[in-house]
């Protein structure tokens, strides 16, 4: 029997169609973010976190803006317990954020979950859970739907009942069918619903809800209409949130979580970077960005990405992939020639024409929303580039602006380098092979010493050169109707002839002592252009060195 025949589709499709979610065509509004890296990410370690490390990763949780963070499962280990014990005693959880604790619904954990949060005044989720999925019924609990059940509820009954004896009003209630995805969604509704009569929540006091895709067991239009049937059906449905926790083990946790917010849900619970069992949670980094990406206020500050992979990396020592949406290192990078220029362009046309809105080709945020930086993360150099990218490396790190047939030939140049290094070229590399091979450019020729007089017909110059031709020191003199014309003229005295086909010059900064580059092309002797730059502070002595750069060139 082929490999393949012994899996079964272990999912259940509503009793009703539930594909209202389809005609949406966007999600309008960020969901409630309900961070679980401290607990369902942390699990998932090799090496769980410390103490400490788990109080650093709680601050940065905290400053990026979640309001929802679980801390732990304070029955499971005395790490967890201890966490908690020391965020309430220290004061450390501010006003606005709801810390959450996870428990089974069983009565010594329940119990020992109430202690790790005695003296708490900031809110409070206890999320209590147990397994409802056909194949936990069968093979693990061996109990009837009536006895899981019963387990839910009686579970729910204590939460309450030891909130109401401690006096606890700023405690909330979350339930969790877990394995929702293997479990017959008319059966999750009816344990849901039993839960929520004993807590008999309101609009004022709500509880959660939580549809956990513990095994990602379908396509995500599947969870989408498993989550809108329960969204549609559950009671106390204006008291009730509606929650979901999306695990990655078909790699479609964020499409799964985006589908099930669109189907009704209204909260996402999930890690940063996706961490967590297996292939671990929904990425909410990922999510996040998405909705950003949408002209949508996602409510968590990832503007400075690179310090959040730098604090997620040490305490988990876990890496970030460089492919990592919004958050890898070669996210925005554009090596091919063909990328490279059409993000150049987009660049310069937005700046032009739109600089209120992002449309760039290639990129589908602007890298610097995230701490990302043009010159160094998103023109990237190595033997795939082009001259759009060369070009664009060039101007933005040292305010070169060569003419687009220089740039070819230097993504050429650098091609090569790059080539024959195996390696990314740096932009100061980059820089390097420009200097090395068109700047000031040695050879035959070289000057020595210059100067300028009207001609005769004051419409012309005469120019007065001193050079070093073939290690002669020679004079000439030359005319001509521009100083490079006159320059020319002189070089032909010398038997050095240069007839130039295109020039152009810039500065290269502000003020009066700036430096100037010129980019000089002459006929080639098989038709084509050569290239020279010249760099000085004076910009006739940069064209005099441009020129003198080219000749060089075309004779080596």
């Amino acid at each position: 029997m082929p490999d393949h025949v012994k899996y079964m589709r272990g999912y259940h499709m509503p009793p009703e169609p539930c594909f209202d979610w389809v005609r949406k065509e966007y999600i309008d509004a960020a969901p409630k973010w309900c961070s679980v890296d401290l607990r369902d990410g942390n699990q998932a370690l090799v090496i769980p976190m410390s103490l400490d490390e788990k109080l650093e990763f709680f601050k940065k949780l905290v400053g990026l803006g979640f309001k929802e963070i679980e801390i732990g499962f304070p029955a499971a280990s005395e790490t967890e317990f201890e966490l908690a014990r020391t965020l309430i005693e220290n004061d450390m959880i501010p006003e606005d954020v709801t810390i959450q604790v996870l428990t089974q619904a069983r009565e010594h954990i329940i119990k020992k979950t109430f202690d790790a949060l005695e003296g708490c005044t900031t809110p409070v989720i206890i999320h209590v859970y147990n397994s409802t999925s056909v194949a936990q019924r069968e093979q693990v609990f061996k109990k009837d739907k009536e006895q899981i059940k019963r387990i839910a509820v009686e579970g729910a009954k204590l939460l309450k009942e030891l909130t109401e004896s401690a006096g606890r009003d700023n405690y909330r209630f979350e339930y969790s069918p877990e394995s929702f995805t293997g479990t017959e969604p008319e059966y999750a509704l009816e344990v849901c619903n039993a839960v929520l009569d004993v807590w008999q929540p309101t609009p004022e006091h709500k509880a959660v809800i939580n549809l956990p895709a513990t095994v990602e067991m379908s396509s995500p239009h599947v969870y989408a209409s498993q989550v809108e049937y329960m969204s549609k059906n559950l009671r106390y449905r204006e008291a009730v949130e509606v929650s979901l926790h999306p695990h990655n083990d078909r790699g479609t946790g964020v499409a799964c979580a985006e589908l099930g917010v669109l189907a009704g849900a209204d909260r996402v619970e999930g890690t940063l970077f996706g961490n967590g069992e297996r292939t671990g949670n929904v990425d909410l980094v990922t999510m996040a960005g998405n909705l950003f990406s949408h002209g949508v206020d996602p409510l968590l500050d990832f503007s400075d990405m690179p310090s959040i992979v730098e604090m997620y990396e040490r305490v988990t020592r876990m890496e970030v992939n460089p492919r990592s949406p919004y958050a890898g290192q070669l996210v925005f990078a554009a090596f091919s020639g063909s990328h490279q220029d059409a993000i150049a362009k987009g660049l310069a046309w937005r700046d032009e024409h739109d600089p209120e809105h992002w449309t760039c080709p290639y990129l589908p945020i602007d890298p610097a929303d995230v701490g990302r930086r043009y010159e160094t993360d998103v023109i990237r150099i190595n033997s795939q580039s082009g001259k759009g990218g060369i070009g664009y490396i060039l101007e933005k790190n040292y305010g070169y602006v060569l003419p687009p047939k220089m740039r070819e030939e230097l993504s050429y140049a650098s091609k090569d380098v790059s080539d024959h290094a195996h390696k990314e070229l740096a932009p100061e590399e980059v820089n390097a092979v420009f200097h090395d091979t068109f700047v000031n450019h040695d050879g035959r020729l070289q000057l020595l010493d210059f100067h300028f007089a009207p001609a005769s017909d004051n419409a012309s110059f005469k120019a007065f050169l001193t050079v070093k031709l073939d290690g002669v020191e020679q004079d000439a003199a030359g005319n001509g109707n521009g100083r490079l014309d006159a320059v020319c003229d002189a070089l032909a005295k010398l038997g050095v002839k240069a007839r130039i086909a295109t020039y152009s010059e810039h500065a290269l900064e502000r003020g009066s002592d700036s430096r100037a580059a010129a980019y000089v092309g002459i006929d080639g002797a098989d038709g084509g252009i050569v290239w020279g730059a010249g760099e000085h502070h004076d910009i006739i002595t940069a064209s005099i060195l441009g020129l003198i750069s080219a000749v060089n060139r075309a004779q080596a």
